[in-house]
């Protein structure tokens, strides 16, 4: 997130993505938050269908710096709606209070799809920043998730604070029966001295962990009227290659964002640029299309910074779509 725009490189041969897992699916219940050891509502479920996703807190902290300097274009009408949708992103002196949230998909058997690996340990990239330690392995385990249990792991994008538990600082994939899914454009806009791809990446093509995709890809289930499927959206500008996920519970619909949208303001007038969007008109039809397709289709959000896990899209003009 704070990584900002990604030097384009030669892309890197890399496994193919494997046959996709099928998986059911359900409708959307109320949201629960699960106290547990760590924090209350360090765990948020809610059901989609057979789908139980479940929002999983890493961290809370500031942002460097003011909400302002990073969201340079937002006017005052922009923070006000942004401060209606969320209050707790307002910290004093104008600076930026965030959340650092995973999601885990949680398949009938128990299968596990995890959605980004947040800020990590101390050690990892982001320690420099970001609220480290992360809580995650604890927060995964007072779910009943072990590392084992996490068939795949989609990585939204490789900014620091959505990869810290991917791998140990020595390399060693947390989640060792996982394939780890990053977007081809992703990769192959990473130079080759990048954080990203001497902390994680090539520790997991030597694990024989990360795969590939390029495109719209069906990660799990069947994409069809009625169906029940996970499935990987591009939604590029953020970073060159990055990705959301869908969630389609046979009719009740979760859009995991990344970050498409890392603040409030950003929900509230979509058109705001964030100042570490590598290409910040592509990242603004990404963020439009994405919210037009979650009103369109009364989808929920799954936002990886807002104060809030899961939340309604707004209509342009700061009002509540009606689902």
């Amino acid at each position: 997130m704070l990584g900002g725009a990604l030097a384009v490189a030669g892309a890197m041969a890399l496994r193919p993505l494997v046959a996709a897992t099928p998986a059911a699916a359900e409708p959307a219940g109320a949201a629960t938050g699960v106290g547990t050891a760590v924090g209350a509502g360090a765990v948020v479920v809610r059901r989609f269908g057979r789908y139980e996703v479940l929002a999983l807190l890493d961290a809370h902290g500031p942002f460097p710096g003011t909400a302002q300097a990073a969201f340079p274009e937002a006017t005052a009408a922009d923070w006000e709606r942004a401060r209606r949708l969320d209050p707790a992103a307002f910290g004093p002196g104008g600076t930026w209070e965030l959340d650092f949230r995973c999601y885990a998909v949680r398949r009938p058997g128990g299968r596990v799809t995890l959605v980004d690996t947040g800020i990590g340990p101390v050690g990892s990239p982001a320690s420099g920043w970001a609220p480290v330690p992360g809580r995650l392995p604890a927060v995964l385990a007072r779910a009943g998730i072990a590392p084992a249990d996490v068939e795949t792991v989609v990585l939204t994008h490789l900014h620091e604070d959505h990869y810290g538990w991917s791998v140990t600082p020595e390399g060693v994939p947390v989640f060792p029966n996982a394939r780890y899914v990053v977007q081809h454009a992703e990769l192959a806009a990473l130079g080759p001295t990048r954080t990203a791809r001497t902390y994680v990446v090539e520790p997991l093509l030597r694990a024989g962990r990360l795969h590939e995709v390029d495109g719209r890809t069906v990660l799990a289930g069947r994409a069809r009227p009625g169906g029940g499927a996970i499935t990987l959206l591009p939604t590029p500008g953020h970073t060159p290659g990055h990705q959301s996920v869908l969630v389609d519970g046979g009719g009740d619909r979760l859009l995991v964002t990344g970050d498409v949208l890392v603040h409030a303001v950003q929900l509230a007038t979509p058109g705001v640029s964030y100042l570490f969007e590598a290409d910040p008109e592509t990242a603004r039809r990404s963020r439009e299309q994405l919210l037009g397709e979650a009103r369109r289709t009364g989808a929920l959000l799954g936002t990886a910074h807002l104060n809030r896990p899961f939340v309604r899209p707004w209509t342009p003009d700061g009002h509540p779509s009606s689902h």
